[in-house]
């Protein structure tokens, strides 16, 4: 199994609109809505060329902006994480069915350790950050990644994910695809099997995902 984090574990995207707006205010300026939607799923450096985009600031240092964000979001997650509907109760069935999980994430590495005081240090057997692979999602290292840590092979994984870029980037890996849409509406793709949310995914679902008969 494996997971993507924002948005598809926990409430966090919302706490990135917070930092994001934050960010743009000190700026000078708003952060449009298009582009907010457009940062989801992506890399830092991906949103943070966006947000200078957004504003007409294309010479804004990126790194420097990256840096602001990370302080701010590191203080608004130890403020607390809200679980997204269902995620909890199905991490910890595919846990207790001992199945092997990973955390698939474009978020940092230092940003992860916090979130792992909510999401729970021992309920993945890997975690692939944002900051650890060449390439980030939509590109499909991240999973490819994972599953060579688990070593299961892609084509035996189930990924789920919220976002497009998410999505996309299981899809080219070779994962079976599981969307659970929070922030931003998912189309109907072929290979993906889509909920509204977790609540309603259970075992049997993962297993048909991967074509394996009824137990």
């Amino acid at each position: 199994m494996l997971f993507d984090m924002d948005g598809t574990l926990v409430d966090s995207e919302k706490l990135w609109d917070v930092a994001l707006q934050e960010l743009a205010a000190v700026y000078g300026g708003t952060l449009s809505d298009t582009a907010r939607r457009a940062m989801i799923g992506t890399s830092m450096a991906a949103s943070m060329r966006i947000l200078h985009d957004d504003l007409v600031q294309p010479e804004r240092d990126p790194q420097a902006s990256a840096e602001w964000i990370n302080a701010r979001i590191l203080e608004l997650f130890r403020i607390g994480l809200r679980w997204r509907p269902g995620a909890l109760a199905l991490l910890r069935a595919v846990r207790a069915a001992g199945i092997p999980t990973a955390l698939v994430t474009s978020s940092g590495r230092p940003l992860v350790e916090v979130a792992l005081d909510t999401l729970g240090r021992d309920s993945f057997d890997a975690v692939v950050c944002g900051d650890e692979v060449g390439a980030a999602k939509p590109h499909p290292e991240p999973y490819l990644t994972a599953a060579r840590l688990l070593d299961v092979p892609i084509e035996r994984c189930v990924a789920i994910e919220d976002s497009p870029t998410g999505v996309a980037s299981a899809l080219a890996a070779g994962a079976a695809v599981l969307a659970v849409p929070a922030e931003v509406p998912l189309p109907p793709t072929d290979g993906v099997h889509q909920l509204e949310s977790l609540t309603g995914a259970d075992l049997e679902l993962l297993a048909a995902l991967l074509g394996d008969p009824p137990a």
